[in-house]
Protein backbone atom coordinates (compact mmCIF):
# COMPACT_ATOMS: atom_id res chain seq x y z
CA UNK A 1 0.00 0.00 0.00
CA UNK A 2 1.19 3.46 -0.85
CA UNK A 3 0.30 6.54 1.16
CA UNK A 4 -1.09 9.25 -1.10
CA UNK A 5 -2.48 12.75 -0.42
CA UNK A 6 -6.07 13.39 -1.52
CA UNK A 7 -6.31 15.87 -4.43
CA UNK A 8 -9.32 17.61 -2.83
CA UNK A 9 -8.77 17.77 0.94
CA UNK A 10 -5.06 16.88 1.23
CA UNK A 11 -5.71 14.08 3.72
CA UNK A 12 -3.30 11.11 3.53
CA UNK A 13 -4.82 7.74 2.70
CA UNK A 14 -3.71 4.27 1.59
CA UNK A 15 -3.97 3.49 -2.13
CA UNK A 16 -3.18 0.20 -3.81
CA UNK A 17 -0.32 0.39 -6.33
CA UNK A 18 -2.44 -0.91 -9.22
CA UNK A 19 -5.02 1.89 -8.53
CA UNK A 20 -2.26 4.46 -8.93
CA UNK A 21 -0.90 2.66 -12.03
CA UNK A 22 -4.35 2.82 -13.67
CA UNK A 23 -4.75 6.51 -12.80
CA UNK A 24 -7.02 6.01 -9.79
CA UNK A 25 -6.20 6.56 -6.10
CA UNK A 26 -6.43 10.36 -6.26
CA UNK A 27 -9.24 10.88 -3.73
CA UNK A 28 -9.69 9.60 -0.18
CA UNK A 29 -13.47 9.13 -0.53
CA UNK A 30 -16.34 9.30 -3.02
CA UNK A 31 -17.38 12.65 -1.52
CA UNK A 32 -13.94 14.16 -2.24
CA UNK A 33 -13.94 12.67 -5.73
CA UNK A 34 -17.33 14.25 -6.44
CA UNK A 35 -16.20 17.66 -5.14
CA UNK A 36 -12.99 17.43 -7.19
CA UNK A 37 -14.91 16.80 -10.43
CA UNK A 38 -17.40 19.65 -9.96
CA UNK A 39 -16.87 22.59 -12.31
CA UNK A 40 -19.94 24.63 -11.33
CA UNK A 41 -20.67 26.95 -8.41
CA UNK A 42 -22.95 27.19 -5.41
CA UNK A 43 -25.40 29.98 -6.29
CA UNK A 44 -27.96 31.64 -3.97
CA UNK A 45 -31.64 31.19 -4.87
CA UNK A 46 -33.07 34.49 -6.16
CA UNK A 47 -36.27 34.07 -4.08
CA UNK A 48 -35.26 32.44 -0.78
CA UNK A 49 -31.46 32.82 -0.76
CA UNK A 50 -30.75 29.10 -0.20
CA UNK A 51 -27.42 27.98 -1.72
CA UNK A 52 -27.78 25.42 -4.48
CA UNK A 53 -25.18 23.89 -6.81
CA UNK A 54 -25.46 24.77 -10.50
CA UNK A 55 -23.44 23.05 -13.22
CA UNK A 56 -21.20 25.10 -15.48
CA UNK A 57 -23.55 24.47 -18.41
CA UNK A 58 -26.49 25.84 -16.40
CA UNK A 59 -24.46 28.93 -15.50
CA UNK A 60 -23.61 29.60 -19.14
CA UNK A 61 -27.08 28.91 -20.59
CA UNK A 62 -29.08 31.02 -18.14
CA UNK A 63 -30.91 33.81 -19.99
CA UNK A 64 -31.79 35.83 -16.88
CA UNK A 65 -28.69 34.97 -14.78
CA UNK A 66 -31.09 34.24 -11.93
CA UNK A 67 -30.91 30.88 -10.20
CA UNK A 68 -33.49 29.05 -8.10
CA UNK A 69 -33.32 26.21 -5.59
CA UNK A 70 -36.57 24.59 -6.78
CA UNK A 71 -39.38 24.82 -9.32
CA UNK A 72 -41.65 26.41 -6.71
CA UNK A 73 -39.23 29.34 -6.22
CA UNK A 74 -38.86 29.70 -9.98
CA UNK A 75 -42.65 29.69 -10.42
CA UNK A 76 -43.08 32.29 -7.68
CA UNK A 77 -40.63 34.58 -9.52
CA UNK A 78 -42.24 33.94 -12.92
CA UNK A 79 -45.75 34.64 -11.59
CA UNK A 80 -44.59 38.01 -10.26
CA UNK A 81 -42.90 38.96 -13.51
CA UNK A 82 -45.21 37.64 -16.22
CA UNK A 83 -48.65 39.00 -15.32
CA UNK A 84 -51.09 40.99 -17.40
CA UNK A 85 -49.84 42.00 -20.84
CA UNK A 86 -46.48 40.30 -20.28
CA UNK A 87 -48.13 36.87 -19.90
CA UNK A 88 -47.98 34.60 -22.97
CA UNK A 89 -51.73 33.83 -22.83
CA UNK A 90 -52.83 37.45 -22.36
CA UNK A 91 -55.61 38.43 -24.77
CA UNK A 92 -56.69 42.02 -24.13
CA UNK A 93 -57.29 41.29 -20.44
CA UNK A 94 -60.61 39.59 -21.14
CA UNK A 95 -60.14 36.76 -18.64
CA UNK A 96 -58.02 38.32 -15.94
CA UNK A 97 -60.75 39.78 -13.74
CA UNK A 98 -60.76 37.03 -11.09
CA UNK A 99 -57.03 37.34 -10.58
CA UNK A 100 -57.32 41.14 -10.22
CA UNK A 101 -59.56 40.68 -7.19
CA UNK A 102 -57.34 37.89 -5.82
CA UNK A 103 -54.13 39.93 -6.19
CA UNK A 104 -55.67 42.88 -4.32
CA UNK A 105 -56.94 40.51 -1.60
CA UNK A 106 -60.58 41.56 -1.93
CA UNK A 107 -62.52 39.28 0.48
CA UNK A 108 -64.47 36.55 -1.32
CA UNK A 109 -67.91 37.51 0.00
CA UNK A 110 -71.03 38.35 -2.02
CA UNK A 111 -71.60 42.12 -1.84
CA UNK A 112 -75.41 41.67 -1.55
CA UNK A 113 -76.22 38.55 0.47
CA UNK A 114 -72.77 38.18 2.12
CA UNK A 115 -72.40 34.50 1.20
CA UNK A 116 -68.78 33.42 1.71
CA UNK A 117 -68.74 30.14 -0.26
CA UNK A 118 -66.02 30.73 -2.88
CA UNK A 119 -67.46 28.00 -5.15
CA UNK A 120 -70.66 29.99 -5.65
CA UNK A 121 -69.05 33.37 -6.33
CA UNK A 122 -68.75 35.14 -9.66
CA UNK A 123 -67.10 38.42 -10.60
CA UNK A 124 -69.50 41.20 -11.60
CA UNK A 125 -68.48 44.08 -13.89
CA UNK A 126 -70.23 47.11 -12.43
CA UNK A 127 -70.39 49.06 -15.72
CA UNK A 128 -71.21 45.83 -17.66
CA UNK A 129 -68.08 46.32 -19.81
CA UNK A 130 -66.17 43.02 -19.69
CA UNK A 131 -63.03 44.68 -21.08
CA UNK A 132 -62.84 47.11 -18.16
CA UNK A 133 -61.02 45.00 -15.55
CA UNK A 134 -59.98 47.75 -13.15
CA UNK A 135 -60.38 47.07 -9.45
CA UNK A 136 -63.06 49.78 -9.09
CA UNK A 137 -65.20 48.06 -11.75
CA UNK A 138 -65.17 44.57 -10.20
CA UNK A 139 -67.13 43.05 -7.32
CA UNK A 140 -67.82 39.56 -5.95
CA UNK A 141 -71.44 38.37 -6.25
CA UNK A 142 -72.90 34.91 -5.76
CA UNK A 143 -74.43 33.43 -8.93
CA UNK A 144 -77.98 34.11 -7.71
CA UNK A 145 -77.37 37.80 -6.89
CA UNK A 146 -75.36 38.19 -10.12
CA UNK A 147 -78.35 37.04 -12.16
CA UNK A 148 -80.72 39.31 -10.22
CA UNK A 149 -78.49 42.39 -10.63
CA UNK A 150 -78.31 41.83 -14.40
CA UNK A 151 -82.05 41.22 -14.91
CA UNK A 152 -83.92 43.27 -12.30
CA UNK A 153 -83.62 47.05 -11.88
CA UNK A 154 -84.56 46.93 -8.18
CA UNK A 155 -81.72 44.55 -7.40
CA UNK A 156 -79.30 46.66 -9.44
CA UNK A 157 -80.22 49.76 -7.40
CA UNK A 158 -79.82 47.75 -4.20
CA UNK A 159 -76.37 46.62 -5.38
CA UNK A 160 -75.30 50.15 -6.33
CA UNK A 161 -76.34 51.36 -2.85
CA UNK A 162 -74.34 48.51 -1.25
CA UNK A 163 -71.07 49.34 -3.04
CA UNK A 164 -71.14 53.09 -2.33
Amino acid sequence: MAIVACNTCGKNFNAKPFWIKKGFGKYCSAACQYVGMRKGKDMPCFICGKLTYKKQKQLLESKSNLFFCSKSCQTRWRNQLYIGEKHANFTAGMNSYRSVLDRHKVPKVCRLCEMADARALAVHHIDKNRKNNTLKNLAWLCHNCHFLVHHYDGEREKFMAAIV
